[in-house]
């Protein structure tokens, strides 16, 4: 049995709508948030219900929209916060805080750790966060599909790569949790996206790329 439990906040300042995430510590009430955004009395709300005890931000890339209460949060709390190196350097994302972070490298708060898994595509630093049964894709996976390449920074060739290394890590019953949703509920399984997500489903490198990078698509969000 885990020793955690999280929390998903839809969160929404249109056009953008996104999922930030409480990761709770049963046995010290602390608590990681992933990907901070919008909507900060909502999550202040959900903490103090919580009786949690921030203890770290953690940032699955730099876009605003990931990122945009990360500093009033280490302001209240005086957490610490934490990123890939890569997407440090490459980005030049700063704030208050800042620990860099390698892939493979495992985070703990109480009995609960993370590791932290280097997955490059949507953004040349984009990290995803393991933990025992549940993993934190950001903008790297979304149940529907994948998050674009044509950022700067992006690579539909290393966003192929890395949804390989999710695959080969990831159990059957291991639920995902991703930074926006187009249809289903965060929290799905890696058994579902076998069946449904065509990133998933395709093997072939060239095939992966030509596919997502595809000319004339209405939406880089219009997964089919």
């Amino acid at each position: 049995m885990v020793n955690y439990e999280v929390f998903a906040l839809r969160t929404v300042s249109l056009p953008y709508i996104n999922y930030c995430y409480i990761v709770l510590d049963k046995s010290s009430r602390s608590a990681l948030l992933i990907d901070p955004s919008w909507e900060l009395d909502a999550i202040l709300g959900k903490l103090n219900d919580l009786n949690a005890d921030v203890k770290g931000i953690m940032l699955t890339h730099s876009h605003y929209d990931h990122v945009n209460l990360t500093l009033v949060l280490t302001e209240i709390f005086e957490c610490d916060v934490f990123m890939s190196n890569v997407e440090i350097e490459d980005y030049g994302f700063h704030c208050r805080n800042l620990i860099s972070v390698s892939d493979q490298e495992v985070i703990s708060i109480g009995r609960t750790k993370v590791t932290c898994l280097w997955t490059p595509g949507h953004t040349s630093g984009s990290m995803c966060f393991l933990l025992e049964d549940c993993v934190f894709t950001g903008d790297t996976l979304f149940i529907e599909g994948c998050g674009g390449c044509h950022y700067p920074g992006g690579s539909a060739e290393a966003m192929f790569e890395s949804i390989q290394k999710i695959k080969a890590l990831a159990a059957p019953d291991l639920r995902v949790y991703p930074g926006h949703s187009y249809g289903a509920e965060p929290g799905q399984t890696i058994r579902r996206l076998y069946d449904q997500n065509i990133y998933f489903q395709l093997d072939s490198r060239k095939h992966f790329v030509d596919f997502r990078m595809r000319p004339n698509q209405k939406s880089v969000f219009n997964f089919r």
